[in-house]
């Protein structure tokens, strides 16, 4: 799975892309480049979803208020409060539909 995360590096000797090596994985893995790398690419698709339309079947679904019984526990997070979390900790300032 973190090689799907992290994808290819362009390996400058050989001028080519290559997976990522165990060693090189578990250096970025026990770092926080992960975490950055995580909220960086949610912040990423949740600006494409706030520039679709509102007939679009994503940006629908990310507003979509949820019916039914209220759970007796914590309310689970919405990409929408996620997103206003990665902002504040970025200090990202961009409009859109999340000010």
């Amino acid at each position: 799975m973190l090689r799907r995360i992290f994808g290819p590096k362009w390996d400058k000797v050989t001028g080519e892309w290559r997976k990522l090596r165990n060693e090189e994985l578990s250096d970025l893995y026990t770092s926080l480049i992960i975490i950055r790398v995580t909220k960086s690419r949610r912040m990423r698709w949740a600006g494409h979803v706030a520039r679709m339309g509102e007939s679009r079947g994503v940006h629908r679904d990310l507003e979509r208020k949820p019916e039914g019984k209220i759970p007796l526990r914590r309310p689970r997070r919405k990409w929408e409060d996620n997103i206003g979390i990665d902002r504040q900790e970025v200090e990202w300032g961009g409009g859109g539909v999340w000010t």
